[in-house]
This record gives structure tokens, sequence and C-alpha cells, in this order.
């Protein structure tokens, strides 16, 4: 596998009875996982094992079941696809620069990841996230602070905006405004309002209500539409 920028110009060369996938990446996406996109241009990806083993197989079940998705079971899936790119990349890459570069990027990869799958557990910090990543926190919050943030602000980031998808959500209106953010590692109440008003310019509550009210003046408008329609014969 490679990266190919279609702003570039390329050739590729393929051998008889061969197959192509192409797979367009949003190019920001990419960019927030690994940082500077151009470095990664061009760099083979072995499929034969590892990181690139993983994104290789998963990417060639896609054309399979990519069709068959619900919207938002595809946009979970673009996401790890994203994320096993961004990996895959991150481990091939060798920075013409020298290799400390390929270090920030293995290390700013690898806190994303601690931190998605520790999101919920209240106990998380900086220290836990840093030595799941392999790296001191100090290092750890100098690669982050080029990227504008650090491991505590992307922390609170990455848990106002699965609640704000949590309270977004038809599905889960039964649920309370503080259950939802207990479940996603909130143990201060009133730091999570403050820190969501702050984040979205709403309260968690308000949100929600704006929601149902769209959800209510949608299906209003739909409930109209079918009664102001001819009946058939008429």
């Amino acid at each position: 596998m490679a990266l190919l920028d279609p702003r570039l110009p390329y050739v590729g060369r393929f051998t008889a009875g061969s197959q192509l996938l192409v797979l367009k990446v949003p190019r920001r996406a990419l960019k927030a996982r690994i940082g500077y996109v151009r470095r990664a241009v061009l760099r083979p990806i072995r499929s034969t094992g590892g990181e690139g083993g993983l994104a290789s197989a998963f990417l060639a079940m896609l054309p399979t079941y990519a069709a068959d998705l619900a919207p938002a079971a595809a946009e979970g899936v673009m996401a790890n696809v994203l994320d096993l790119i961004a990996l895959a990349l991150t481990s091939s890459t060798v920075d013409h620069q020298g290799a400390a570069t390929s270090a920030q990027m293995l290390v700013l990869m690898n806190v994303r990841a601690a931190i998605e799958a520790r999101l919920a557990d209240p106990s998380l910090d900086a220290t836990t996230v840093a030595a799941a990543a392999g790296a001191s926190v100090r290092y750890a919050n100098a690669v982050l602070a080029r990227e504008g943030t650090s491991i505590r602000r992307l922390i609170l980031a990455r848990r106002l905006a699965r609640c704000r998808t949590a309270l977004a959500d038809p599905s889960q209106a039964g649920r309370t405004v503080t259950e939802i953010a207990y479940d996603w590692g909130f143990s201060d109440m009133t730091h999570f309002g403050r820190s969501f008003k702050d984040a979205y310019g709403v309260t968690p509550s308000d949100f929600r209500h704006r929601g149902e009210d769209l959800t209510a003046s949608i299906n209003s408008r739909r409930q109209r539409s079918r009664a102001d329609r001819p009946v058939e014969g008429a």
C-alpha cells in the first residue's frame, strides 16, 4: 500500500491480473492523526504483518461489506479505517529529516489511541495515557503542543464530543444527562456542564432540548406534507 496525493502527478505500473483498491481519505482527518501528511506520501507500507498487515486485511474487506452498513455504523467504521491507516503510515514512515519526527508522529498516534481506549474510565489522567503511549508526560505534552493541545485537554475534548453525540442520539433519549456524563468519565456535573457550554455555547440540557425540538419540527413538517398530498382518484 501507499498514500497518494491527488494534487501531485504520479505513474503506476501493475502486473497482469492485479487488482487495485482506491480509498479516498479526507486530508484534514488524516492530518489530525499523523501531522504533516506530505512526509507519508509514497512511503511503501508492507502488508505482511504488524500495523500494515492489519490495515491491509481490514481494507480488503471493505468492498464486500461497505454498501450494507447503516449510516451510524459506516461512520464508526470510517473512524476505525482512518485510525488503522494512520497507524500503518506512522509505523512505516522514514522521515528524511531524521527519526525524531517519526517518533513524534508515533507518540501522537499512541496518545490518541490510549485516550480513546480508556475514555470512559474516570481515573484516566495524563500519567496513565503517557505510560500507555510509551512516553513521558512531558514529552507527550510537548508533541501535542504542536497540535495546540495537551493530554488533559484532549481527554476533556474527546469526552465532551462523545457526550454531545450521545445527547443528540434519539435512541438515548431515555437516559439522563448525568448518566451520559458519568458513562463517559465525568465525575463532577458542575465541571461537565461548564466545560460543555464553553465548548459548544449551550448547556447539555439546552443542547438536548434543541435536538428534540428540531426532531419534532421535522416530524411535524412530514406529517403536514403527507396530509397535503392529493388522494388518488380525487
